[in-house]
């Protein structure tokens, strides 16, 4: 890949990954269909040929009229002309749907790559790029490979099969028509290579300021409010302005770069067309060949126009789309890098290692784990946790004591940067589920929502987990049930109602871990207690870890860590805590000094 490059904004955008890594990449996604796509370029090259008899026949009539032979002695060439007009449609047609079906057989398994690894990256590489980089791949990026797969592929195709049997044609019928024809590639060769050496940077820059663009836009629209409370109306216009100058420029710089590459493309044109006919003049003359071999030669060349222009000119699509496909490559490479997908073998000790079991009662086991965000930006130091089988554990500390990156690190959303986290394997997949206080209520049914955490639950079993986490009255209240539409454009839940969902999909999910990263912050005061009841109900019979941020969390708790400066500096009970006068009995002493102690 290449070196990770930086926003104007200091953002550490996504890789790029190299053009040879791009070129593997695609032969690995093109793999499982070669077969396909034999048969399809077999196809291709037998209506190209078929094709290629429509220039000796018109050459054939020329003769015909020049000779002063009777009309009849037409029939025959006309009637050939129309069969191979008719099976040249047909194979083509044949042809172009395999190799379009192959594209897009790609293409999908291509999206799915990129969706399964680019949800699996971690977090903090993520919050790094920014939201625009990630954005602007899955959605421009995306659209720019499927149009050329699309579009450009089967074009393409078709029109270096044109060029080389077309070439070979003319060789055919004299050698020397071909070598009046070559005098045309080197100026085509020269425009080839004046424009990707050009546009390859273009079209890359043109990505990447999309990209800024987009995040700049996000950035604006998301902090709306914030940004109109502050009076920086103005400044965010500013910089939405830059980055759109910015983008604009690039694409006149695209714009231009292609008149100037169709402008040589005339003059190549001009040249080899302007040799064959010489060619065939003084052919002609010599008795060489006939009047119709001179018109099948020119006839042939013109013919090359429409091929050749069109494989040039998809230089443009080809050179978007592989900037594109390079910038996807580059994700999928981020991800496998990074370890999500570790094995045993690894050297590295900052690996998590998945569904590992310590012993048969120990659930989890953080082992001298650190983490930084970057340079001089370390929030866990050394860290070591053990969460017995069934046991709930409550993480309690001051804000940035590294309370969240903990709970990230053990349910693997990120990985540490030194020491290994060890889970223990359930018997339901996942075996982590992770709930945040930021909790996504997915557009479509209630129940659609629901099954994304158990595709194959019933309507029972979701009414089930619904009644668990106390949410199955509101639910059924619903003007549908089940059946209504929630999420954007649908129903609206409440902060409280979408953390019982999500806690609702972690008991669909039944996994043996559980990690709630202040899950219950949003309800505010009055949902408070329905919420945490409702999270004691999920968490039931599970092993859970808990980043509480109302003591009360940490009271029902089996055990409390205490969290500070990302170091573990207490673990006990809650009364054993509490009278010890060490940093936990001051943060209970500072939450319940204006509050009753809650009842026990």
């Amino acid at each position: 890949m290449t070196p990770t490059d930086i926003a104007d904004d200091g953002a550490e955008l996504l890789p790029i990954a190299t053009g040879a890594r791009t070129r593997a990449a695609l032969r690995t996604l093109i793999r499982p269909d070669r077969g396909r796509a034999i048969v399809g370029l077999g196809v291709l090259v037998g209506a190209t040929a078929v094709g290629l008899l429509v220039q000796p026949l018109l050459g054939r009539i020329v003769d015909i009229v020049a000779d002063g032979r009777p009309a009849d002695a037409l029939t025959l060439p006309v009637v050939l002309l129309l069969v191979v007009a008719v099976v040249q449609g047909v194979t083509t047609t044949l042809g172009l749907t395999q190799v379009a079906r192959l594209g897009e057989t790609v293409l999908a398994r291509l999206r799915e790559q990129f969706i399964e690894r680019a949800l699996q990256l971690p977090a903090d590489r993520l919050e790094r790029a920014g939201a625009g980089d990630l954005t602007a791949r899955v959605t421009g990026d995306v659209a720019r490979v499927a149009e050329a797969v699309r579009s450009a592929l089967p074009e393409m195709a078709r029109s270096v099969l044109a060029i080389v049997l077309t070439l070979g044609a003319m060789a055919l019928l004299d050698v020397r028509f071909l070598l009046a024809a070559l005098l045309a590639v080197p100026v085509q060769a020269l425009t080839a290579r004046w424009y990707v050496t050009r546009a390859v940077t273009v079209y890359a820059d043109q990505r990447v300021a999309n990209g800024a663009q987009q995040q700049q836009l996000l950035e604006t629209i998301g902090g709306a409010v914030t940004v109109r409370g502050h009076r920086l109306e103005e400044q965010h216009t500013e910089k939405s302005a830059a980055r759109s100058r910015r983008a604009v420029e690039l694409t006149m710089r695209s714009v231009h770069l292609v008149l100037g590459f169709y402008a040589r493309l005339h003059i190549a044109e001009y040249i080899g067309l302007a040799a064959v006919l010489v060619t065939g003049f003084f052919l002609v003359r010599d008795g060489s060949v006939s009047i119709g071999t001179a018109t099948a030669a020119a006839l042939y060349f013109h013919s090359l126009f429409g091929p050749v222009n069109a494989a040039l000119v998809l230089l443009d699509d080809a050179q978007s789309a592989a900037a594109g496909l390079a910038r996807l490559v580059g994700v999928t490479d981020l991800q496998e890098s990074t370890g999500l997908q570790a094995s045993t073998d690894r050297k590295s000790s900052a690996v998590r290692l998945p569904h590992q079991r310590t012993t048969s009662d120990t659930a989890v086991t953080v082992d001298a784990v650190s983490h930084a965000y970057g340079p001089g930006r370390t929030v866990l130091h050394e860290v070591s946790l053990t969460l017995r089988a069934g046991e709930h554990v409550a993480l309690v500390g001051t804000s940035g004591a590294g309370k969240s990156t903990l709970a990230r690190l053990v349910a693997g959303v990120q990985q540490p940067t030194g020491g290994t986290v060890l889970v223990a394997e359930g018997k339901t997949a996942p075996s982590v589920v992770l709930v945040t206080q930021e909790v996504h209520v997915f557009t479509g049914t209630l129940a659609e929502d629901l099954r994304l955490a158990r595709p194959d639950a019933t309507d029972a079993d979701l009414r089930t987990a619904l009644a668990t986490v106390h949410a199955l009255e509101w639910a059924e209240a619903l003007p549908e049930g089940l059946a209504t539409v929630v999420g954007e454009g649908g129903h609206r839940l409440d902060p409280a109602r979408a953390q019982q969902l999500a806690l609702a999909r972690l008991v669909l999910a039944d996994p043996p871990v559980a990690v709630l990263d202040e899950a219950t912050a949003e309800a505010g005061s009055a949902g408070a207690r329905t919420l945490e009841r409702s999270a004691e109900a999920a968490l039931a019979g599970r092993t859970a870890l808990v980043v509480a941020h109302r003591l009360t969390q940490a009271v029902a708790a089996d055990r409390i860590v205490v969290l500070e400066a990302g170091r573990v500096v207490e673990s006990g009970a809650h009364d054993e805590l509490r009278t010890a006068d060490g940093p936990y009995a001051t943060l209970w002493h500072a939450w319940s000094g204006s509050r009753a102690a809650p009842h026990l």
